[in-house]
C-alpha cells in the first residue's frame, strides 16, 4: 500500500486522520507518516497488519474477538469536496 492508497484509503471511508488513528490503533502522527511516506527523510513502510486492518474497516468490520465479527462505525459518504485537510 502506498502513501497515495493509504491516503484514498481514508478519504474513501469519509475518515479524518485522528479518526482512522483511533479505528487502527495509532497516533494522528503515524497516519501522518503514512501519508507522507517517510519520517525525517527515512521512507515508512506501512505495516501487513496496518494494511489488513484498512481492508477489514473497507469490508465494514470494526472488530474480531476471535468468533465474530462487530461493524465499524464509519461517518457516512466521503468527504465533502474542498473540505479542510487535517
Amino acid at each position: 500500500m502506498t502513501p497515495e492508497q493509504f491516503r484514498a484509503w481514508r478519504k474513501g471511508l469519509g475518515l479524518k486522520q485522528k479518526e482512522a488513528a483511533d479505528r487502527l490503533g495509532l497516533k494522528k502522527r503515524i497516519i501522518q507518516y503514512y501519508e507522507k511516506g517517510e519520517r525525517g527523510g527515512k521512507s515508512v513502510e506501512i505495516p501487513l497488519s496496518v494494511r489488513l486492518a484498512c481492508y477489514a474497516l473497507s469490508q465494514g468490520i470494526g472488530d474480531f474477538d476471535g468468533s465474530r465479527t462487530l461493524a465499524a462505525e464509519l461517518p457516512s459518504g466521503g468527504e465533502e469536496p474542498g473540505s479542510a485537510e487535517d
